[in-house]
């Protein structure tokens, strides 16, 4: 009596056990969605797999990459400003030292995000 059943197998609205016609059309009906969302859901998966990870970790990747390159080309540049400022000090060459090394630097840099990027080949040997 706890399930709403009687004792003769029958419901209280008088249905038997068995679900009518359009209860179990709409039970295979579900069936088939649920199959064919777990498909689609698989496939997804597999495709985020394949590039990568998910969304959120590949926009956090993204950045991580980004904030690498970055810093690549911002280091070429002040690494070759400082080594300029130093020649400018030691050999008194005014401003020739700091422009030459600064736009050396930029050059280094720029071809340092390029290598990191996979634009620019990283060996020489591949050139052959």
């Amino acid at each position: 009596m706890a399930n709403g059943t009687r004792n003769n197998g029958r419901s209280e609205d008088g249905r038997d056990g068995k679900p009518p016609a359009d209860e179990a059309a709409l039970s295979a009906r579900l069936d088939r969605l649920g199959r064919g969302l777990s498909a689609l859901r698989k496939d997804r998966q597999s495709q985020t797999d394949q590039s990568g990870s998910g969304a959120a970790s590949a926009n956090a990747s993204a950045m991580a990459r980004g904030f690498r390159l970055s810093s690549e080309l911002i280091a070429g540049v002040l690494v070759g400003a400082v080594i300029g400022w130093g020649f400018d000090r030691l050999l008194s060459t005014s401003p020739w030292g700091l422009i030459v090394f600064f736009l050396l630097g930029f050059a280094a840099g720029v071809i340092n995000v390029m290598r990191s990027a996979g634009v620019a080949n990283t060996d020489a040997s591949d050139r052959s």
